[in-house]
């Protein structure tokens, strides 16, 4: 067990039609997290870090691909390790040096052809490695994070001649969803879903944007062809942060002035809610053993 390649468990999810869990870390405790989740669950899982974490120093390439590692190594599961939304071509090629198993190069900002040229380089270099490549087409909107964008539906024929062109191993497609939490429930279009997994059946289709969709959604999404579904700002507010306040504001931590004690909170915390959306996904179980 240990570090495994996004696109090996997608294509294990297109076969057994579920969906594979993935969840942005933002500190090591939302990291071990994740783990425990899918240690528990025996469940593939994809830890995905984001551009904010390297931008505030808090990690470095090199040393969060050792961590995950040892972590994966340590809680005995499969953990494939990913970049999110990065639009930088050379930092995503130094990612792979170090070990990242999975980058997504978000060019979906920019006109087709130059989102085609990115997706390509990155396709390229990560492929001499067995690294595994997800791009986006269409906006997915909202803000997560600092990814910040207006929504743009993806069109199946567009998806259909990208995929073609890149030959990119996962493609995140704009059906409805948003970054960070709705003011109101989402409407997902699931026959475009379906549409696109009819045209590209052998790229997994992937959905940002999972805080506050309801589960029967995912269900749905996922009979229709999705294979990957990201969740990170119910990680980030509700089972990282507030759990580091609330626990801060316990008496009892207080005068234990024991900080470890406090970060075991926030561990369980983050597994639970992880243990959750992992029983949606249909993956429980379904983790190499």
């Amino acid at each position: 067990m240990g570090l495994v390649t996004m696109k090996y468990e997608m294509m294990k999810a297109i076969k057994g039609n579920y969906a594979v869990p993935a969840f942005n870390f933002f500190t090591y405790e939302t990291l071990s997290g994740i783990a425990e989740a899918a240690a528990q669950k025996k469940s593939p899982v994809v830890a995905m870090a984001t551009m904010s974490g390297f931008k505030m120093g808090l990690f470095s390439p090199k040393g969060i691909a050792k961590i995950a590692e040892g972590i994966s190594e340590d809680y005995g599961i499969n953990m494939a390790l990913h970049m999110d939304h990065c639009p930088d071509v050379e930092f995503l090629k130094q990612l792979v040096d170090y070990g990242f198993t999975s980058v997504m190069i978000d060019s979906s900002k920019k006109e087709f052809a130059e989102n085609v040229d990115d997706t390509c380089r990155v396709v390229e270099y990560a492929r001499k490695y067995g690294v595994t490549v997800e791009s986006e087409l269409g906006h997915v909107g909202g803000k997560e994070d600092d990814v910040e964008a207006e929504n743009l539906f993806t069109e199946p024929e567009e998806a259909a001649r990208f995929v073609k062109a890149t030959d990119v191993d996962a493609l995140a497609v704009a059906v409805g969803t948003v970054h960070g939490f709705y003011k109101a429930l989402p409407k997902l279009d699931f026959p475009r879903i379906s549409q696109i997994n009819e045209l590209i059946p052998n790229c997994p289709l992937v959905l940002h944007g999972g805080t506050g969709v309801p589960y029967d959604d995912f269900r749905e999404a996922i009979k229709r062809g999705v294979r990957k579904i990201n969740v990170g700002t119910e990680l980030k507010v509700n089972g990282t942060f507030n759990t580091f306040v609330n626990a801060y504001s316990d008496p009892a931590q207080l005068a234990a002035k024991d900080p470890r004690t406090i970060s075991k909170v926030v561990i369980d915390a983050v597994a639970a809610k992880c243990c959750e959306i992992i029983d949606v996904m249909g993956s429980v179980g379904k983790a190499d053993c």
